[in-house]
Order: structure tokens, then C-alpha cells, then sequence
């Protein structure tokens, strides 16, 4: 049902309902009276992250998805018919990234067809090839944009914010957190740099060594619990939030109302198609088997049926930490690369 920009769904099958503000990006799950939370959604993901392109200049060494000048664009048809299945289950966002998607060709044709079919798009960008039309675009049909941040931070950071605060669009920074930068994530949170005013909130990734080293991993930084307890402290107007990879650090080293944890959502409330119309339960599975083919079998049939989905929703359930008493909150964390999680170390 929606009322203006709110959505409501009832799961009676399930005993829950959701509740989507398609103008602030609001999202709740509510149990009935006396239900627990649900293990996943099983009509359909809330949200479906694609990968529009693998295109990217920068060809960063870290980039889990080896993006550079020679990745592929997803094809516009192709697109068009995710969203078109989307729309038919019940998806309400997607969040476009890459490569870097703004350099898709149809990027602005993509935006509009999303829009057009009720569905929410937002997007990730290094801050490249955002001119007037894409921003302009921006404005008109998504609900967000991030913005990467790299080194070095403030050279390009203050450019791009800057120029998209002209177009009022709420922006967020992702910043990926290593062993290399999070000496800066604590920096930033103590100083906040003049363009955090242009910006909605900071959103720490944590790393994943899909392509590369070991070495940069969070859990290897005599900082980590600084960190942790910085954001805490956190008395600025700053927002924060984390990516669910992240979960296993927040409740080891935060005191956070529990109404706020979210483990991870592959296959349980998202899922990740490629640009080559693959698929996965998560992102980070990109180079491996753990796929349906969209050529073959819908998306409701693949987050149904899918053999991949099938036996990760199992390896959370059944993950290595069922003897912790955070499990039910945590639920092992990441189950696909348990290196990157923060509670053991």
C-alpha cells in the first residue's frame, strides 16, 4: 500500500510488516505482537544492489571488483528488465554502484526508468563525471548520493561536495576503513573538516581483501577500539553509520540499543546483480560460483530456489559463533570472509 511517499507492506505469511519513506529513506521492520523478527524476507529482497558498470578510471589497487577503463557497461535492455521484475515482487531501492556508475552512458535513462517503476535508486560515485545533467538527474530521482572518499581526502572531497551542495541533494560519504586509514577516520571525527557541514552523514565500510592484502584488515589495527569508542563520543552534529560488515566491531566495542544492529542482509533482505546479469546473495561473492543466471531463471526465482541462497541463509543460521552469546544479534558476522570480522582478535 502506499499513502503519498509512504509504502507499507503486510508479510501475513510471515508476521511482519515494513514501513518505506520514499522521501527520507526511512525503513522499519515491525513484528506482530508476539512474532520475532524475520530471517529474511521471503517474497522478495528489500534491496537490490546492481552493479551498473565495471567501468572506473582510477583502477584502485584495493577495489574488490578490479574496475578499470576496460569493464564492461551492463546493457540498458538488461536493466530495464531487473527493474521490471523488481517492481513485480515488491523491491523498493536499489543501490547502483560499480565501477563508477555516473559514467554508465544511460546512467540518466536508468535513473528515470527506476523512478518510473516506483523504485527508489540511489548511488555510489568516486566523484567522477558528476556534471550538470547527472546532478541534476540526481536531484530529481534518487534518494541518495555517496561519495568514496580516497586519499588524498580533502583535495577532491571539498571539490565534489561543494559543487553537489548546489543541487541540495542529501549526500553521504563512504569511507572505507583500513589499517592505513582509520588513523584519518579518527581525525575526522575529532576535527570534522568545514564540508562535513554540506554533507548528511559519514558511512565507515569496513575492508575486504577480496584482491588484496591481508595486511589492511581492520581487525589488525592497534586502533580499532580507539576508533570504536571515538565514534561513541561522537558530540558533533556528525551522522554516522556503518555497513552490516561492520557489526561484529559495534557490539564488541559500543553500547548500542540493539533496535539499531544489523547483521548481515545477503540473502536474507538483499541481494547483488552484476553487470553480466548474474545474480549473487552478496557483492563480495562476485568471483565465485555462488550465483543464479538471470538468463535463465527470474529474481524471484533465484532468491526462492537458488541452491547459493539457499545454503548461505543455512551458513548464517548454522555459522561458527552459536556459542556467543551475541549470536542472535551478531550471526557470526560476516559468514563468507570470517577474516574481516572484529570480535576476535
Amino acid at each position: 500500500m502506499m499513502d503519498g511517499n509512504i509504502v507499507t507492506h503486510k508479510y501475513s505469511n510471515q508476521n511482519y510488516s515494513t514501513v518505506f519513506n520514499k522521501s527520507t529513506g526511512f525503513f522499519a521492520r515491525i513484528e506482530d505482537i508476539g512474532y520475532p523478527e524475520p530471517f529474511w524476507a521471503m517474497s522478495s529482497p528489500e534491496l537490490l544492489d546492481i552493479s551498473i558498470t565495471n567501468y572506473c578510471e582510477r583502477d584502485c589497487g584495493f577495489c574488490y571488483r578490479n574496475s578499470n577503463p576496460k569493464g564492461k557497461h551492463i546493457l540498458f535492455e538488461d536493466y530495464k528488465e531487473i527493474i521490471r521484475q523488481a517492481k513485480e515482487i515488491g523491491v523498493l531501492q536499489v543501490a547502483l554502484g560499480g565501477g563508477n556508475p555516473n559514467q554508465h552512458p544511460n546512467f540518466i535513462q536508468i535513473l528515470k526508468e527506476t523512478a518510473i517503476q516506483g523504485i527508489v535508486p540511489s548511488y555510489t560515485s568516486n566523484g567522477t563525471g558528476l556534471n550538470h545533467e547527472i546532478l541534476k538527474a540526481t536531484k530529481e530521482f534518487c534518494g541518495a548520493l555517496a561519495i568514496s572518499a580516497y586519499s588524498p581526502y580533502e583535495s577532491y572531497l571539498e571539490t565534489v561536495i561543494n559543487e553537489i551542495s548546489k543541487y541540495n541533494i542529501k549526500t553521504n560519504i563512504h569511507f572505507l576503513l583500513n589499517t592505513d586509514t582509520i588513523e584519518r577516520a579518527i581525525l575526522w571525527l575529532k576535527q570534522p573538516p568545514a564540508f562535513f557541514e554540506k554533507i548528511n552523514a559519514v558511512i565507515f565500510l569496513n575492508y575486504k581483501p577480496i584482491n588484496s592484502s591481508k595486511d589492511l584488515l581492520l581487525r589488525k589495527s592497534p586502533l580499532l577500539q580507539a576508533f570504536f569508542e571515538q565514534v561513541e563520543n561522537n558530540r558533533t552534529h556528525l551522522k554516522i553509520g556503518f555497513d552490516s560488515c561492520s557489526i561484529s566491531g559495534i557490539i564488541k566495542y559500543m553500547n548500542v540499543n540493539k533496535i539499531f544492529y544489523e547483521s548481515c542482509e545477503a540473502a536474507r533482505f538483499s541481494a547483488f546483480i552484476s553487470e553480466d546479469f548474474k545474480m549473487y546473495p552478496c557483492s563480495f561473492m562476485i568471483n565465485t560460483d555462488n550465483f543464479g543466471d538471470l538468463r535463465t531463471d527470474s529474481i524471484f526465482e533465484i532468491w526462492q530456489n537458488n541452491k547459493s541462497f539457499v545454503a548461505y541463509r543455512n551458513q548464517i543460521l548454522n555459522n561458527n559463533c552459536t556459542h556467543c552469546n551475541l549470536n542472535a544479534e551478531c550471526k557470526g558476522g560476516c559468514c563468507f570472509m570470517e577474516c574481516i570480522n572484529l570480535c576476535s582478535i
